[in-house]
């Protein structure tokens, strides 16, 4: 997935709620430096895209940190939320606003062949 970012086939839509999460698990996990270099190429990537959330709906009730997610998927109008975490599964349930949110190995199935990158 990342390479099908890098290579500008999936836009990363982020907010800066989504990047100050990144950049603590990034942290925690492998260091300040390491955080730093990943954000900064993350903000600065043409396939990314910052989003300004003005609303929070507020539809993850069991961990309401995962509902930062859901708020810049709504805004960006994303075709999917994609995430293992099982906390969206609560969004099956939601008919407004809509958002389809699909586990990463079922992404992978469904768009492994579109998203391919092919060597040049």
């Amino acid at each position: 997935m990342f390479d099908a970012i890098i290579n500008g086939k999936i836009v990363l839509c982020v907010s800066t709620d989504i990047l100050f999460e990144y950049r603590e698990i990034m942290e925690q996990k492998n260091g300040f430096e390491v955080a730093e270099n990943v954000l900064n190429f993350i903000t600065v990537m043409p396939e990314t895209e910052h989003i300004h959330v003005f609303y929070n709906f507020n539809l993850i009730r069991e961990d309401p940190d995962d509902n930062k997610f859901v708020d810049c998927a709504t805004a960006a109008n994303a075709h999917y939320l994609v995430s293992n975490d099982g906390h969206y599964e609560a969004l099956l349930s939601v008919a407004f606003p809509k958002i389809n949110w699909i586990r990463l190995t079922d992404f992978d199935k469904q768009y492994k062949d579109q998203l391919a990158v092919k060597p040049s």
